[in-house]
């Protein structure tokens, strides 16, 4: 009979007992439990990564059950680090989980890359300006890093691709993402997710109770997101144990 130490049995039968090693040595900051972090973060941790880093400042309304993880009726209200923390701990109970209940700000992020040596960071914050100065500061200190570009307005799930963020293309946030990037002096180095199908019409609307950091709201089907962040997490996956 198996005991709970052989929870990573699978795993190990995949990719060997070395490339189990670097995963389990490894230590994930993901920033944004939303669609498509919160799906990323239960996959890393379900890889048998030992320690990782949540981030995220908001709390789970109605308007996320159609397609986070961590919205159900039962969390509404509550902290998306708080919920997923829950998650994480239950699927590895010896998870060494450190938690940010904050919004990204240029001072926070400075605060956050210094606190600790990352293996590797998954950026899955769906407003612009954290999300560029998070990926300028890890590119600035040579961090492996893997960003999610827009997930919403998008139907077709074949099409989601990872390439280096200057590789993408019929993205309007990563087109957007890609010039603040450059004004930085950054054009390549980041591996991207994304999707070159063209978003559905109609489906971004202008809104002023979009949220910190944003001008409207997207779309979203059920599925979308969480690909995305399948894709993300195998991205920091196969960086960590080089497979």
């Amino acid at each position: 009979m198996m005991n709970d130490q052989d929870w990573q049995s699978r795993t190990k039968l995949l990719l060997g007992q070395d490339a189990a090693d670097r995963l389990f040595q490894a230590h994930v900051l993901v920033v944004g439990l939303g669609g498509v972090g919160g799906i990323a973060a239960e996959m890393i941790a379900r890889a048998g990564v030992r320690e990782m880093t949540i981030v995220d400042g908001d709390t789970f309304d109605i308007t996320n059950r159609n397609r986070q993880i961590g919205a159900l009726v039962s969390t509404s209200g509550r902290s998306k680090v708080a919920v997923m923390a829950e998650r994480l701990r239950d699927i590895n109970p010896d998870l060494v989980l450190h938690e940010a209940e904050v919004y990204l700000e240029q001072e926070r992020i400075t605060a956050l890359l210094d606190a600790a040596s990352y293996t590797c960071v998954l950026d899955a914050i769906d407003s612009i300006t954290p999300k560029v100065q998070l990926l300028q500061q890890c590119v600035k200190r040579s961090l492996p890093v893997v960003s999610c570009m827009g997930s919403g307005a998008r139907l077709d799930p074949e099409q989601i691709r990872c390439a280096d963020i200057s590789k993408t293309t019929h993205c309007p946030l990563a087109k957007v993402v890609r010039s603040m990037l450059r004004k930085a002096g950054v054009e390549k180095g980041i591996h991207a997710v994304f999707s070159p199908e063209d978003p559905v019409p109609g489906s971004v609307v202008e809104s002023a109770d979009a949220g910190p950091y944003k001008r409207s709201i997207t779309g979203t089907i059920s599925y979308m997101p969480n690909l995305f962040g399948c894709h993300c997490a195998a991205a920091v996956i196969r960086l960590i144990t080089g497979r």
